[in-house]
């Protein structure tokens, strides 16, 4: 396979989504069900959540396992060109979404992660969204 040039590269980089990924529209509508009135990615709650329920307190979000460091097979998969790059990236990546659940803690907030491999056990997390909101 031909490598891509370095503007290629870029630009497909540059193509990487954080916000209205398919894993966040798909938990989004499970959420529609059964919990419509969430809000998405206020800029007023610490960590920008992907999903607000503002007036329970409650935010998930909905974390690819690649770039937030899942410990599932995609997730602890590094790439092998600039790995020490990916390596401190991920890093950084998992020391910022602790601090930022830490902080919602502080200020009374739950949170939970919804990580994109659990989006192919659709019933698990209908319950565990179900479970979250009714705690």
């Amino acid at each position: 396979m031909p490598k891509e040039t370095r503007a290629q590269r870029a630009a497909i980089m540059r193509a990487v989504k954080s916000r209205d990924t398919s894993p966040e529209l798909a938990v989004r509508a499970l959420l529609r069900a059964f919990a419509p009135g969430y809000r998405l990615h206020r800029k007023d709650v610490p960590g920008n959540p992907d999903i607000a329920y503002v007036g329970r307190k409650q935010a998930i979000f909905v974390h690819g396992c690649f770039w937030h460091g899942h410990d599932c097979a995609r997730g602890a998969r590094m790439p092998k060109a600039n790995a020490d790059y990916w390596r401190e990236k991920i890093a950084r990546n998992r020391a910022r979404d602790a601090a930022h659940r830490a902080r919602l803690s502080e200020l009374g907030w739950r949170a939970l992660t919804v990580w994109e491999c659990e989006l192919k056990e659709k019933s698990a997390l209908e319950k565990k969204l179900r479970d979250f909101l009714r705690s």
